[in-house]
């Protein structure tokens, strides 16, 4: 694959250079969507966003669907890269930000591509449909949503499977596979409990809506210790605290934000349902006027994949690969590539995500230790210094993805190892 390795090393350099952040994937979309019209792809641009999608029919057979996501953070980078991103960008809320790929977006589109290009220069190897997905606003949970919304499976076909990976502080070239629930479903929460304001000197003549606040911060940490016990695994983390603007001045309101991580839509309501009992019995333990107002504003389901699909597409990858391995335990951080599971009616689409890791050699035998304790001591996702070793980062993984594709493609998965690239 080398012609083709060396255009993915060279797309990698340059989104990495350009981020955007989420909502404004133009340019990226604009290079993903030339690509794909240049490698023979039915290319239709502007999905849910600025999201593209690349059709190539290839005769009989399954229907399988790649996908890779393309925004960025408002993140400043603090890597000693050359190719280090200095780019800046406007928030969703009309702040001027800095914007770094903190998260790997960067590698997953220009692997992504790469993939799409070996698929189409082999395709006299294989026979089927590829449908090639370039998500936007994947960070703020609305991209995938965003294209279900706009019709993607209407608009080209329904996959048989859907596929895609992502980038960990893992050593690189290395692929770590988990059956069943792999990622936390997501929920943010915003609260305001609503008090009586006044002059910071006479408490007594307010209701102080800042203490009923803070006991409620202190109260939800026990939902997931004193109610849901050691054997069912959730994150309840307040991550925002907003409230007056003086010290002598006591508000009227106070906000908070929560994010909540959990593994199954159940445990997600008894976490939800906590929530609202102990804002509210707080709220009312410190008289206040009203009830406080409590709003999920964002919900992601659980990445959820297909045992099946799985093992399928993990015993390629092992006959190929060096390092395949098995997660311990389900990630709490969440994705959104698990709504690209949903059909509207009957059983979801099976699902194959992977995470594939990016810390060279050299960076990774500093370390000692089993390799989950090796992750876990390198800068992570969304750090500042996030970044992966661009080989073998970016050549496993468009193999990885290649290999997936052949083996619902082709009679000889393996002969990925052999495309002519």
């Amino acid at each position: 694959m080398g012609s083709i390795i060396g255009t993915v090393e060279e797309l990698y350099y340059d989104f990495h250079a350009h981020p955007e952040l989420s909502g404004n994937e133009v340019r990226t979309a604009g290079i993903v969507a030339e690509r794909l019209r240049r490698s023979g792809y039915e290319v239709l641009t502007d999905i849910g966003g600025h999201g593209v999608v690349g059709v190539l029919r290839n005769g009989p057979g399954a229907v399988v669907a790649i996908r890779g996501d393309m925004d960025a953070l408002p993140v400043e980078e603090k890597t000693d890269l050359k190719y280090a991103s200095v780019a800046r960008g406007v928030d969703e809320s009309g702040k001027d930000v800095p914007v770094m790929h903190a998260c790997g977006h960067d590698v997953h589109t220009a692997c992504l591509v790469g993939a799409a290009e070996v698929m189409a220069k082999n395709r006299q190897t294989w026979t089927g449909t590829l449908v090639v997905i370039a998500q936007p606003a994947e960070e703020n949970a609305a991209g995938a949503r965003a294209m279900m919304g706009d019709g993607l499976y209407e608009r080209t076909e329904v996959p048989d499977v859907v596929i895609g990976q992502h980038l960990a502080p893992a050593r690189a070239g290395a692929i770590i596979h988990r059956p069943g629930a792999l990622m936390a479903g997501a929920m943010n929460v915003r609260i305001e409990i609503i008090g009586a304001g006044g002059h910071g000197s006479q408490p007594q003549m307010t209701v102080d809506p800042i203490v009923m606040a803070s006991s409620a911060v202190i109260r939800l940490q026990t939902i997931v210790s004193r109610e849901l016990g050691p054997y069912v695994p959730a994150v309840v983390t307040v991550g925002s605290f907003h409230a007056g603007s003086r010290g002598n001045i006591i508000p009227d309101n106070a906000k908070l934000e929560l994010s909540v991580r959990t593994f199954d839509a159940k445990t997600g309501e008894r976490v939800l349902a906590a929530i609202e009992r102990i804002v509210k019995a707080e709220a009312s333990g410190g008289r206040a006027p009203r009830e406080p107002v409590i709003e999920v504003t964002q919900s992601l389901p659980p990445l959820i994949t297909d045992a099946d699909a799985v093992r399928r597409v993990r015993a390629v990858h092992e006959s190929l690969f060096d390092e395949v391995l098995e997660a311990p335990f389900a990630v709490t951080g969440s994705e959104d590539f698990g709504i690209f599971a949903e059909r509207g009616d009957g059983p979801p689409i099976p699902l194959v995500f992977w995470l594939l890791g990016g810390v060279g050699a050299e960076r990774w035998d500093r370390l000692s230790g089993p390799w989950i304790e090796r992750m876990q001591a390198m800068p992570g996702n969304h750090s500042p210094l996030f970044y992966p070793d661009p080989q073998p980062t970016l050549r496993r993984g468009v193999e990885a993805m290649v290999s997936a594709a052949f083996a619902y493609l082709r009679e000889d998965p393996t002969a990925a190892e052999r495309a002519d690239a």
